[in-house]
């Protein structure tokens, strides 16, 4: 099943409305779309609507693009905006021990992005499911060396369009080994079985 874990649809920094990213997502073949806006889970009702709206055609799923001290990570599996306690820029170490318990996965984002550059050796950080080694908007050489570190570490590695607008969906995916439905998107992420991918040209 292929789904892009990376996109941002409910603010003003998307120039498309959600429904048109999702219509795009389709057209795109995926399976399924998760909405990562930047430090909030605050349209979780709102994603929700829209899941039942387009239930049978796509699987939508909610998480957060949270800026760590470190650097971008994307957050999957809690309710609400409980990560905002630490504030923003919290170390990663404590990011993960606040979500675990409530049942989230963290993945590094674009780690080898020009502009963003993860802080941290990846080998150092313990606790997260996966490496976003396939961006959108990374370079190739910014995605490579995404993937190769994440390999030599045993890492999974996901994809994510990183989208701002409907042109953009689809770009990069997860392809996942397993069926995924929203009961068990978190076991699987935390399981391993995908791989990132990247569609662009």
């Amino acid at each position: 099943m292929k789904i892009d874990l990376h996109n941002h649809a409910f603010t003003h920094e998307s120039s498309s409305l959600p429904e048109e990213v999702i219509e795009a997502a389709i057209a795109a073949g995926l399976d399924g779309i998760a909405f990562t806006e930047h430090n909030s889970y605050s349209a979780t009702k709102r994603a929700r609507e829209l899941q039942e709206k387009y239930s049978g055609r796509i699987l939508l799923f909610r998480g957060a693009e949270y800026d760590a001290r470190e650097g971008h990570v994307l957050i999957f599996g809690i309710s609400g905006n409980s990560f905002l306690d630490l504030g923003m820029f919290a170390p990663l170490d404590e990011l993960i021990r606040l979500v675990t318990p409530e049942g989230g996965a963290v993945i590094v984002a674009h780690p080898f992005r020009g502009w963003g550059h993860f802080k941290a050796d990846l080998d150092a950080v313990h606790g997260i499911c996966a490496v976003e080694a396939f961006n959108g908007h990374n370079t190739p050489e910014e995605n490579q060396k995404a993937f190769e570190v994440a390999a030599s570490l045993g890492i999974p590695t996901t994809g994510g369009s990183d989208s701002h607008g409907k042109e953009d969906v689809g770009k990069c995916y997860t392809e996942f080994a397993d069926a995924v439905t929203h009961e068990n998107f978190i076991q699987l992420l935390k399981g391993g079985r995908y791989r990132g991918v990247c569609a662009r040209p």
